[in-house]
């Protein structure tokens, strides 16, 4: 130890104080080390005025806290630091006081201030980590400014803070539960929170604060089930669960309807008799007589529909919390979906199978039928853990059948010689409980068990004797040949449950083997001093018994055993002998009961059912501590009863602020004669809209959500949008009414853009002439309003001067759009490729005159010729609705039309086509109950009142698909019939083409990178190489218009997402050779994510 001097000296102290601290420094690495006084030297780095220092320090202490060393005697020398200027230093600062806060209050309470300060901090991760420090200081004195600082972080800008805010609640709570109204205050805030980063920290304080509270979820159960998806897992976790007790006292049981009650009668007579079911059967069908048929609540529906895809989750918890999820709240013919995603489960650790086995246990009594198909996924390995193989062993049992029982009687026969004893007895056990609820295969069972009693192992025979004598109970007269074969086991079977066993098996049927009974009695009356308390019991029975059927043989075998038993050790045998003595010995002294000592020891007993452990467990909530224990752990909140009336839906309605509901709905209307690919339009839409009308569209539908689950965007600029709101309208009213005149020269310059961009047919072309003279007046208006608009938007959103510039190339555009619309043309024809035919339109595609459609366009300073009519010439897909075999002769298909949809231009217009093959009319056709999911809205078709045979009526319905790829569902129905159909959109009809400069292209796609930008390598073969097939093939697969590009080897196209204006951007690079790179920037990740896919696919297939 030569060093540790040396150590000592060049710090300036004496080594000799530091000798008796050999060992007690929890840094050191013991006695062995040189280095045991290395907290002086952290203390000193500590106090050092170099920033480079204290960080080492610091990231030093959290590696000691981190391998669970103690660092507390460094508190006073790191609080010090709390005040630096150095962020990095901070931080870890924060990191370490969070941990011994709570042991050092008060040198935590000496920088309460700095704390204070650290709140109000411009880093949100230094104001969120004093705040954790504040609420880990647990002092009943600080409770107000603890209070003060949660409530002013639940306002913070910051989700992260907020969210920092909703952990620290828990912890206020506990500290002083007297401020718990204050608490429900701040939750109630934060629930109403919409992003993602929050609500499972929310819940879990709801959670702990004030779980009885059902009203503050009412408002924001929609908003909960549409975020759940994008929350973080363990947030997921708690959020389902709440969920699930929020279901059982909102929502009707789904399963009462006749169907599911008399399929799950079928399912309980696994432990029932036949005579019981029937019965049962009878009182359930009398009382489904007085029940009205059940309608499922569509905030029900959500919730089962937003949970399913977390099934497929890599975390076991939010897996399991979605399977109990639908296993309590879910119709019967549904719950089977959870069954794949359990069994996948058991590929995961043993711990994670242990638990996901218990809970399959208690699941596979109730619903047998859903793990049938997965039986062998439950066959056990050798590599198994015993506690695995046992409850493995349990669902096999749950789910034999007449079907299935042979093979898992031969997957018995090889678990039987397995080296695991408590396994194999277990193996025996479930055998016997096959035998018991299978009739059919009782003897087979028997006869195996009974080939066991001949093993080596004294252990498997014993199992088997109990077992056995279980099964002999049902039918003891035809197996008296086993029960003699048992008699003679008595001699060699030393495991004193089994000796007893077959001792009360000889007692109970002595009179079928009225030989051997007393030669036993015999034999156990010689050993009876050195027998078992459980053996002697069923000895003196034995001898009872003897003693009242056959007294002549076994009188004074009788007597010499109790007079043993009177002097034996344990109080319950000389009880018991002199009980019995008294009972079936005549005296003068005996009662009345003496008469009847025949029937009380020979009385018939009924034979015992062999029930699973787990057949009550389900009275708790699958998934919980309580389930897992059978017992009810601390802190368990019972799963509520379903109600027998459905509480009041409207609750969960959320109102709208009036100006949201009126702009709006106003700017809808105002937009119905609007261009749909106007060139003011070109930046990034209406952007005022994008926030206030999903929120009018989930008023309107009943639901409280902003978006669709699939994609939750940013959340941060969503809500300061939000605010400033009303300003921009304001001033959107103000420029509209400036730029009123200024336009009305331009109505000339519109009026081919609606026939070129649409292509419509002739004959709606004629329609829309007739129209437009009517209406020309509201068309001008419409466009100018819609113009003024889109510049606004644009300058707002984008913050720069692009608005005006676009509007001043506007204004100069008009007087040479002539002839630049002519050269660009001509320049340009090559770039477009013969129409192909649209499946609906029955007339031509393109209108009468390319050029003349080219004149009036009105033109910026480069081409966008090319690009307008891009969409027009792409292919459009028909989708199969309803077929004409499910319709009953009604044939109905749908497509995409790329067509503004007059109604309101956030919705994608749907053309749809019917067709009538039968013989008869069919009348009223229509759209009946939509119910898209929190967000949609569907605006139907007029109704269609007579449909002759073999004609064909084409229809348009406009569908606000929230920029998500789910699903509408709708009913169609007939004046005799309804059928159920969905449309669900490719990603690339999602969108609606703009148009930009290549300038303006690179400035958008600059603002949209990092974690916004997604970039594919592909290989484009070679039918796909030429210019113009790139250009057919990206806009067949997405809605996009063109954007100019110098580059010969570079395509380049722009859109923007119909329901929230998202701009989207594609660029396609050809590189040498074949290869090509795509490279797509939006905001909206899984928008882009599904985009590349099918542009990919497009370009090479």
């Amino acid at each position: 130890m030569a060093a540790s001097p040396a150590y000592g000296e060049e710090k300036g102290g004496s080594s000799s104080l530091g000798e008796p601290e050999y060992g007690h420094d929890p840094a050191s690495g013991g006695i062995f080390s040189s280095d045991y006084k290395r907290h002086d030297d952290l203390k000193e780095m500590l106090d050092s005025n170099k920033d480079s220092l204290k960080l080492e320090a610091m990231k030093r202490i959290v590696a000691m806290i981190a391998r669970g060393k103690n660092a507390s005697d460094l508190f006073p020398a790191v609080v010090k630091n709390v005040a630096c200027k150095n962020i990095e230093v901070k931080k870890l600062v924060y990191v370490y006081l969070v941990r011994y806060a709570e042991e050092q209050q008060d040198l935590a309470l000496l920088s309460i201030s700095t704390f204070q300060r650290g709140l109000k901090d411009p880093n949100q991760l230094i104001r969120a980590s004093a705040l954790r420090v504040l609420s880990s200081i647990r002092v009943p004195i600080i409770v107000p400014i603890m209070m003060l600082a949660i409530k002013e972080a639940a306002s913070d800008m910051s989700p992260y803070v907020r969210k920092t805010a909703a952990h620290a609640i828990p912890k206020l709570y506990s500290l002083d539960s007297d401020q718990k109204d204050q608490l429900i205050e701040v939750i109630e805030k934060l629930l109403a929170d919409k992003t993602t980063l929050v609500a499972g920290s929310v819940v879990m304080a709801f959670e702990e604060v004030c779980p009885e509270r059902i009203d503050l979820i009412h408002k924001n159960y929609r908003k909960l089930c549409n975020l759940l998806i994008d929350v973080e897992e363990w947030g997921q976790v708690v959020i389902i669960n709440m969920l699930t007790r929020y279901a059982r006292t909102q929502f009707l049981s789904p399963n009462q309807n006749q169907e599911s009650l008399l399929e799950e009668n079928t399912e309980k007579a696994f432990y029932g008799s036949e005579e019981e079911d029937a019965k049962d059967a009878k009182a359930e069908a009398a009382s489904l007589a007085k029940r009205k048929p059940y309608v499922m609540d569509p905030d029900h529906r959500l919730l089962l529909r937003n949970t399913k895809p977390l099934l497929q989750s890599r975390n076991a918890a939010v897996v399991m919390a979605v399977a109990q999820l639908y296993f309590h709240l879910a119709p019967k013919a549904e719950v089977g979906v959870i069954a794949k995603a359990l069994v996948r489960l058991l590929r995961s650790h043993s711990e994670v199978q242990y638990v996901v086995l218990q809970n399959v246990a208690t699941m596979s009594i109730k619903r047998r039928g859903m793990f049938e198909p997965y039986l062998k996924s439950f066959y056990i390995r050798s590599t198994d853990p015993t506690q695995i193989k046992i409850l493995k062993l349990e669902v096999l049992t749950n789910l034999a059948n007449e079907t299935n029982i042979s093979t898992i009687l031969r997957e018995f026969q090889t678990y039987i010689r397995s080296m695991d004893k408590d396994f194999v007895a277990a193996t025996i056990q479930a055998i016997g409980r096959c035998a018991t609820n299978i009739g059919k295969v009782r003897d087979t069972c028997l006869n195996g068990l009974v080939q066991l009693l001949s093993n080596r192992d004294e252990l498997v025979v014993a199992e088997s004797v109990v077992v056995i004598k279980k099964l002999l109970q049902m039918q003891p007269a035809q197996h008296s040949e086993i029960i003699k074969h048992m008699a003679k086991l008595t001699d060699n079977i030393q495991v004193p449950m089994a000796r007893a066993s077959i001792l009360w098996l000889i007692g109970e049927y002595c009179e079928h083997v009225p030989k051997i009974a007393p030669d036993v009695l015999r034999k156990m009356a010689k050993s009876f001093t050195n027998e078992e308390d459980i053996v002697k019991l069923q000895v003196i029975n034995l001898a009872a018994k003897l003693y009242l059927t056959n007294s002549k043989q076994s009188k004074l075998l009788t007597q010499y055993v109790l007079n043993l038993a009177k002097y034996d050790q344990n109080y319950d045998i000389r009880d018991r002998a002199r009980f019995i003595r008294q009972l079936i010995v005549p005296t003068e002294k005996s009662g009345a009961l003496n008469k009847y000592a025949k029937k009380l020891f020979l009385a018939q007993k009924p034979a015992p059912i062999l029930e699973s452990s787990f057949k009550d467990r389900d009275h708790f909530q699958l998934g919980s501590l309580s389930h897992l224990l059978n017992a009810k752990a601390v802190g368990y909140q019972e799963l509520p009863d379903w109600p027998d009336e459905a509480p009041d839906p409207s609750v969960r309605n959320v109102e709208v602020p009036e100006w949201t509901k009126c702009t709006s709905r106003e700017k809808r209307k105002e937009k119905v004669e609007k261009p749909f690919y106007s060139d003011s339009e070109g930046e990034s839409g209406p952007t005022e809209s994008a926030d206030s009308e999903p929120e009018s569209g989930s008023e309107e539908n009943g639901s409280s959500s902003s978006s669709g689950s699939s994609s939750s965007g940013s959340e941060e600029e969503d809500e300061e949008e939000e605010e400033d709101d009303s300003g921009e309208q304001s001033e959107d009213k103000e420029e509209e009414e400036e730029k009123r005149p200024k336009r009305k020269d331009k109505e000339g310059s519109h009026k081919a853009v609606l026939g070129t961009t649409g292509s419509p047919s002739e004959e709606e072309e004629e329609e829309g002439a007739k129209k437009a003279k009517k209406k020309a007046p509201q068309g001008r208006k419409g466009r100018a309003e819609t113009s003024s608009e889109a510049s606004t938007s644009e300058s707002s959103s984008s913050g720069s001067d692009s608005g005006s510039e676009a509007e001043a190339k506007q204004r100069k555009a008009p007087p040479s759009s002539k002839a630049s619309s002519k050269e660009i043309s001509l320049l340009d024809l090559d770039d477009f490729t013969p129409p192909p035919p649209q499946p609906i339109p029955s007339s031509s595609i393109i209108s009468t005159s390319l050029v003349t459609d080219l004149e009036g366009l009105t033109l910026t300073d480069t081409s966008l010729t090319p690009t307008l009519l891009s969409p027009a010439f792409s292919a459009v897909k028909t989708y199969e609705l309803l077929h004409r075999m499910a319709g009953e002769g009604l044939a109905v298909e749908y497509c995409f039309s790329r067509r503004p949809f007059p109604g309101d231009p956030h919705m994608v217009a749907v053309q749809i086509q019917i067709s009538n093959n039968t013989d008869t009319e069919v009348k009223n056709l229509r759209v009946n109950e939509p119910k898209p999911l929190s967000g949609m809205r569907i605006q139907e078709f007029p109704e269609i009142e007579h449909l002759a045979p073999g004609d064909t009526a084409t229809v348009v319905m406009g569908i606000d698909f929230c920029d998500s790829t789910q699903a509408a569902n709708f009913q169609l129905c007939t004046h005799t019939r309804q059928f159920y159909v969905s449309i669900q959109p490719p990603v690339g009809e999602l969108m609606a083409p703009v148009f930009m400069s290549e300038n303006e292209f690179k400035k958008e796609q600059g603002k949209l990178m990092g974690m916004s930008e997604i970039t594919e390598k592909l290989t484009l073969p070679e039918k796909c190489r030429s210019d113009h097939t790139i250009v057919q093939q990206v806009t067949s697969a997405a809605n996009v218009g063109r954007v100019p590009c110098g580059a010969s080897n570079e395509y380049r196209f722009a859109a923007k997402t119909v329901t929230s204006g998202s701009l989207v951007l594609i660029t396609l690079e050809r590189r040498e050779g074949s290869t090509a790179q795509l490279t797509i920037n939006s905001e909206k990740m899984v928008i882009g994510t599904m985009l590349v896919k099918d542009i990919i696919q497009a370009l090479t297939q």
